[in-house]
């Protein structure tokens, strides 16, 4: 029976064996209590002798004796100034007994979820709710059929044991992912969006291959919010269905109207009268950059950081702002609302759904803390950190009201995702093979650092790398990386043997909106041994070397996001200098690169990237010189053009490269699985300090091509088949290259 039920129909009950006017209580029975004393009942029910008793206070004494989940059924009568009270008490939960589930996490997970407790009273409407929880809970893990059935074994009138017998089941996993309706965009590009992905053997790691509730609402917003970054503002995912096949799983369909695409065509300010409004001035001409271009969140995101940027320039406190969208036919005008918020204060920030990320990692993306001035802006920034993060599928918010009117307190939940990143690639070139392989964990330990391990390997040399990154080491933003790295070459044919051991440290830090800066130092060991049929110049290079150096850089980052950018653009430069070094050297690298969505069917970029280095007091060691890889001059080998010395490749002073690429997400149809893009690559590896004999190869190297990325039947593979322009005789290409990887 519903509790406030109990309340009411006792009340009806006491009423009708009372009189409505008050009675001076001077005798207190209470009957049917075994467990819990007079006395206790008494202080829960706030009863006192010579106390005036209503229907108010009756109310009152009921309210609490039910609160307690002490009583099943609470009796009140009042007559010739005595109160009498007939209770009926729950009985005790002696044993919880779980059967059926033997891992131990998950048994703990159980009893923290549920309400009904050993030594709590058993109250059998929480039965009910509580096996919905355990289903749900069960739900969420894949076990989408689960079974729990209850059982009581009395012990006698006030104890008994609660025993659970569970079966969970087979995991439901998604066989199948399609999408219809006027969609607009091919199927395949849609999958890569949705964090669900279909049942492949190569998934066995995967976590998204189980079906459950969450993870739909996960890809429903993730959907959403794809469709409006392109423009379709008014897109409508209609509708989901998942409907189970013949072996038992789940072909997962959703219904989509992408509807108009929308172009923005004004942007205004209005600004609160109580600040002044010269200070958003300078808005004006950055508006001018998104006019015409098609809507996206992102482009708006972009705009509230520049109006945040400016808040915190000119220190302003309690500052809010919103956006109204305005739709007109195929256009939309964007007009930003700034005024004074409610000068509120932070009193808590609770954070729940984190079972593998410390609590540390969370807060240290917060932009408010306990105590400081509560803003909406500061919540939506610091929200967005965490989705940044990429260690969270879901992120959200909630804003309650704390102990005080001017506190409120801020609930965050967090939905993990799989963090890890398997990858392997391999090359077939002119004299040989490559081959490649990486693991990252993005997450290690939970405390959200990343750790990276990559080995390299092809007939003439070995080369590993393992890197730890600290990417919130002060919980300012500031990132903090350390690395390890070794490289052997054994070349015989050119007379030499190198091996090199290096360790670093480095920094980096946001210095101003979208720009980052640097630092980092760096030691290294380097033995180069050369036998009677190296060359002169490699023998006059030969010993022991050991150096430590510094370095800088900067990067300005304007990409509408990290991956598979649309628009916008980044460059970066950095530069290592002599600290204490055998052989000193200055080395300066330029990139940059530029990315435009020119129609719906081709994204476009542009590449640039050169690099220099140069001898402080005497020649660039073979070790240090600068070369070209595969993916900056596909067709290539990995520095394998450029200047010789005999038969070895040995790089250069200097080395540039340029490229430009078009992908073409609707190229092929949907039932390849496959995405192909074109490209043009050119550059050169030029410049010999140590011996002005040596050929120097000045000719510009160029190659075209086609990269491709396939759903293969063993896992997502990238495929580049290139074909060389121009080359040099000696240059050693690479007509074929390919990778596969997957997450966990």
């Amino acid at each position: 029976m519903n509790y406030f039920v109990k309340i009411f129909t006792t009340l009806i009950f006491v009423l009708m064996l009372t009189p409505l006017s008050a009675e001076t209580v001077n005798k207190i029975i209470i009957n049917g209590n075994k467990r819990i004393s007079e006395e206790t009942i008494k202080v829960y029910g706030e009863i006192n002798l010579n106390e005036k008793i209503d229907e108010i206070k009756i109310n009152k004494i009921l309210n609490n004796l039910y609160s307690t989940n002490f009583f099943e059924d609470v009796k009140i009568k009042v007559s010739n100034n005595v109160l009498e009270i007939d209770l009926k008490e729950y009985p005790i939960i002696n044993q919880l007994i779980i059967i059926g589930e033997k891992t131990n996490k998950i048994n703990d997970q159980i009893r923290k979820t549920i309400k009904l407790k050993e030594k709590n009273s058993f109250i059998r409407s929480d039965l009910a709710s509580d096996i919905e929880k355990i289903k749900k809970l069960y739900s969420s893990a894949g076990y989408n059929f689960s079974k729990i059935d209850a059982k009581l074994k009395k012990i006698d009138e006030s104890n008994l044991d609660l025993i659970l017998v569970i079966d969970r089941g087979e995991i439901t996993r998604i066989s199948t992912i399609s999408f219809t309706g006027d969609k607009k965009i091919r199927d395949k590009r849609l999958r890569s969006v949705i964090a669900s992905e279909e049942d492949k053997f190569w998934k066995i790691i995967s976590r998204n291959t189980k079906f459950s509730e969450s993870l739909i609402n996960l890809d429903l917003r993730l959907l959403s919010n794809y469709y409006k970054s392109l423009g379709y503002y008014d897109v409508k995912i209609n509708s989901k269905t998942a409907e189970i096949n013949a072996e038992g799983n789940i072909d997962l369909v959703y219904s989509i109207d992408a509807g108009q695409r929308y172009s923005i065509n004004k942007i205004t300010t209005n600004v609160d009268p109580v600040f002044d409004k010269k200070i958003f001035f300078e808005l004006n001409e950055i508006y001018k950059e998104y006019i015409g271009e098609y809507y996206s969140p992102f482009k708006i995101k972009d705009l509230l950081e520049e109006i945040d940027s400016i808040i915190e320039k000119n220190n302003l406190q309690f500052v809010e702002h919103n956006v109204e969208e305005i739709l007109n036919k195929n256009n939309i005008e964007i007009k930003f609302n700034i005024f004074e918020g409610e000068r509120t204060l932070v009193e808590r920030i609770n954070i729940f759904g984190n079972t593998i990320t410390n609590e540390s990692v969370i807060r240290g993306e917060l932009l408010i803390d306990e105590g400081d001035p509560f803003t909406k802006l500061g919540l939506e920034k610091s929200i967005s950190n965490l989705k940044s993060r990429k260690l969270f599928g879901k992120v959200n918010s909630e804003v309650i009201d704390g102990t005080k009117k001017n506190l409120k307190s801020i609930n965050i939940n967090v939905e993990e995702m799989a963090t890890g990143e398997i990858s392997a690639g391999a090359g077939i070139g002119t004299n040989g093979g490559s081959f490649a392989f990486n693991i990252t964990e993005n997450n290690w330990l939970g405390e959200g650092k990343k750790v990276n391990f990559e080995v390299e390997v092809d007939e003439e040399s070995l080369a590993g790398t393992l890197n730890y990154l600290n990417p919130n080491y002060d919980f300012l933003g500031n990132s903090l990386n350390y690395s390890i790295s070794s490289v052997s070459n054994d070349k015989p044919d050119q007379g030499y043997e190198n091996r090199i051991i290096s360790a670093g440290v480095g920094t980096s830090f946001e210095q101003y909106k979208n720009l980052y800066a640097s630092l980092g130092l760096n030691a290294s060991y380097d033995d180069l041994t050369t036998n009677s049929s190296a060359s002169s110049s490699l023998k006059k290079q030969a010993g022991e070397f050991s150096e430590i150096s510094g370095n800088y850089g900067f990067s300005l980052d304007n990409r509408d996001r990290t991956f598979m950018p649309t628009s916008g653009n980044i460059i970066t430069f950095r530069q290592t200098l002599p600290l204490f070094a055998d052989k000193k050297f200055i080395a300066n690298t330029l990139s940059a690169s530029a990315y435009k969505s020119i129609t719906e069917n081709v994204i476009g970029a542009s590449k640039f990237y050169f690099s220099a280095i140069n001898g402080v007091d005497d020649n660039v060691r073979l070790s240090k010189r600068t070369g070209l890889s595969s993916k900056r001059l596909r067709g290539f080998e990995k520095n394998k053009i450029g200047p010789r010395d005999g038969n070895d490749h040995v790089g250069g002073n200097y080395s540039a490269a340029l490229n430009f690429e078009a992908n073409l997400p609707n190229l092929l149809p949907d039932s390849t699985n496959m995405d192909v893009g074109l490209f043009l690559d050119f550059g050169n590896v030029w410049g010999v300090d140590y011996d002005s004999s040596l050929p120097n190869s000045n000719k510009l190297r160029s190659s075209t091509g086609v990269a491709a990325s396939w759903i293969s039947p063993v896992g997502p593979m990238t495929f580049i088949l290139s074909t060389n322009l121009s080359k040099a005789p000696t240059d050693e290409t690479e007509s074929f290259n390919f990778s596969l990887g997957t997450t966990f």
